[in-house]
């Protein structure tokens, strides 16, 4: 298990309260001992000029569920993960529904985390996978 406690669904969704997680309609849904799930719905928020799920939504899901999964690895009192670098490849289209993104750990040191997260669609199907690169800091 990565994580420093059983993982309270509840308690990530009432952090994201009041910031662009809930605005985009991000809600954590399950998690298990090394990874974090949440879904996002592909509506007005989330869709570019073009009608498609916005590739900037999709990494802001992934950038979401791999921070929010590093700092359950520490203690936040004395630390915290930051972003320090992601990347996406946006494999399929969507237009409506909802997707759903599962932060899953590479590597949890020290100083740096590496996630792995996997973007699907409503029938399972990829739709973005990206890498985040935390660094660990203190508070």
């Amino acid at each position: 298990m990565v994580f420093r406690a059983p993982v309270s669904i509840d308690a990530l969704n009432a952090l994201s309260r009041g910031t662009l997680i809930e605005h985009l309609g991000i809600v954590f849904t399950e998690a298990g001992e090394d990874w974090v799930r949440a879904t996002m719905p592909v509506d007005p928020r989330t869709r570019q000029p073009y009608g498609l799920l916005h590739g900037g939504a999709s990494v802001v899901l992934a950038e979401t569920l791999g921070s929010s999964a590093g700092n359950l690895c520490l203690d936040t009192r004395e630390q915290m993960a930051v972003g320090l670098e992601i990347n996406a490849n946006h494999l399929r289209a969507v237009r409506e529904g909802t997707v759903t993104g599962t932060a899953r750990a590479v590597h949890v040191g020290r100083t740096t985390q590496v996630w792995d997260i996997r973007i699907e669609d409503a029938r399972g199907r990829p739709v973005c996978v990206s890498r985040l690169t935390l660094a660990v800091v203190p508070v």
